[in-house]
């Protein structure tokens, strides 16, 4: 009688020396496979168990044994593929890894955008002496779409500003740190509210396009739209026309549709408007964070314990 296969992990990131460690000690015995980041599995996914990584359509389809695939990224959209949605492997992600350095992220734009900061860049980069009369962020508003982990710690640094704090989600549902919870149905009416509009919540088939002409012409003049989470939750052909004609005062752009941002597009050249390359959440702490998830979760698999972090497939979060 052949003696049952042990089972195989493959790894796909770049791991040092204390991370090998730490899965061998919690996966004695385990095949564990490391991989560079972007390798090609297709060797080596026709035995795999669990994979920590992408797999493409392509490698899916040699796949034989797969019970679990973890995703480095907080959200998962480009493992969603219908054949992959139809598998029975469950899929984790490592959302909550970047919710720090995301609220930091969003409460920079804020500041930037607030005291108009790209007027001091400009006065800096001809060495002028440009004093002015700017605003602060004490007593505004700022409205969260998304109260998961990166809406809630948002939440708590924008009240240690002594902003004002609404949330928009699904459910009435507690969240620590805001002031008011709105549902989706209501979103007209926190809009009406906010000095900012900052977008944490996830792109799927409910939230794409959520923010057309009506919602951007019922914000206030003076308000910023501020997006670090995925773009297309707002309509780029509307989000273009608020931003140029004035029916906001400007935006911070970390999530696009369309990524890298093509050298054409014309939200480059809104001087109303900071662009950064969707890295607000680029930093060592984001990759240990994760790759933390990903070690905790394979102890509950080996012991037979519920998973965290698994993502509806059906639903996209």
């Amino acid at each position: 009688m052949d003696k049952p296969s042990r089972l195989r992990i493959v790894i796909v990131a770049e791991v040092d020396e204390d991370q090998r460690t730490r899965l061998n000690t919690i996966a004695p015995g385990c095949d564990i496979h490391f991989l560079n980041k972007g390798s090609d599995l297709t060797e080596v996914i026709a035995d795999a168990d669990v994979v920590a990584g992408d797999v493409t359509p392509e490698e899916l389809a040699r796949a034989q044994k797969l019970k679990w695939v973890h995703s480095w990224a907080a959200g998962p959209n480009t493992q969603l593929f219908p054949d992959f949605v139809r598998h029975e492997a469950v899929l984790t992600c490592s959302k909550g890894n970047g919710a720090i350095p995301l609220a930091e992220h969003a409460m920079m734009m804020m500041l930037m955008l607030n005291r108009n900061a790209m007027r001091w860049a400009k006065a800096q980069s001809e060495g002028r002496w440009d004093r002015f009369v700017h605003d602060e962020l004490a007593g505004k508003t700022v409205g969260i779409i998304g109260t998961g982990n990166s809406g809630t710690d948002l939440a708590t640094k924008a009240r240690a500003f002594h902003m004002k704090v609404l949330g928009l989600r699904r459910s009435m549902a507690i969240a620590p740190g805001f002031d008011t919870i709105y549902r989706n149905r209501d979103l007209h009416t926190f809009l009406r509210e906010c000095d900012f509009v900052v977008v944490t919540a996830p792109l799927t088939l409910e939230t794409k396009d959520m923010l057309g002409e009506k919602e951007f012409r019922l914000m206030k003049p003076s308000a910023f739209y501020i997006c670090f989470s995925r773009g297309g939750i707002a309509n780029d052909d509307a989000l273009l026309r608020a931003l140029s004609e004035g029916w906001i005062a400007g935006a911070g752009l970390d999530a696009h549709l369309v990524e890298p941002l093509p050298i054409d597009s014309p939200f480059w050249k809104l001087p109303n408007t900071i662009i950064t390359p969707h890295n607000g959440a680029t930093t060592d702490a984001t990759g240990a964070r994760g790759f933390s998830i990903f070690e905790r979760n394979l102890d509950s698999f080996l012991h037979g314990k519920a998973l965290t972090n698994i993502i509806d497939k059906q639903v996209g979060y």
